[in-house]
């Protein structure tokens, strides 16, 4: 193996885990990943997102019904981070764009700490009902929510046997030019 890929290796095994213990996440962990989701990267550096560290169980089951099955992690999650964004139409598309970056780096962020992650985003009524059960303001909404936790083993599992997690690199990955047919 290459030092290379030796060195990117945390982000090689970072992947989505659903299904957690009931362990609760320490507070120093829940800072550190939201302090990556507030470090993260933003169009023009506006850093448009507001984070929402939720650890009350109730609320988090709110999330699980609200949006499932999107939201099944949410489920056995211990914690998670709810990104709010502003309700800007005329920027929709870097918005989405800088809340995958800060969820994205959570999930990173989770792996390295030894916990899981989940990223999920709400679609249709489940919007407004996180909004409401968390009280986020009407000039803002909630897509993109990030359930963390310790993973279970049936979490800890691959989704895939070996091999077929990703396809093949010579099928995804071109030197210079798409390959001619």
């Amino acid at each position: 193996m290459t030092d290379q890929r030796e060195q990117v290796r945390p982000l090689l095994q970072t992947r989505q885990t659903r299904d957690f213990t009931d362990q609760p996440i320490d507070d120093a962990s829940l800072a550190a990943l939201a302090d990556v989701a507030r470090w993260s990267g933003s169009s023009a550096n506006t850093q448009p997102w507001r984070f929402i560290v939720v650890r009350d169980p109730a609320a988090l089951q709110g999330i699980a019904a609200a949006g499932m099955p999107q939201t099944r992690s949410f489920a056995t999650a211990t914690a998670g981070i709810v990104i709010t964004m502003p309700d800007e139409s005329s920027r929709a598309i870097s918005h989405a764009f800088d809340e995958g970056r800060a969820a994205e780096r959570m999930l990173v962020g989770a792996t390295m700490l030894g916990l899981g992650a989940a990223i999920a985003w709400l679609v249709g009524d489940a919007r407004k009902t996180v909004g409401e059960l968390l009280g986020i303001p009407a000039d803002r909404k909630v897509r993109t929510v990030v359930a963390l936790g310790h993973p279970s083993e049936a979490g800890r599992r691959p989704h895939a046997a070996p091999g077929q997690a990703r396809l093949p690199r010579e099928d995804v990955v071109f030197d210079d030019r798409w390959p001619a047919d």
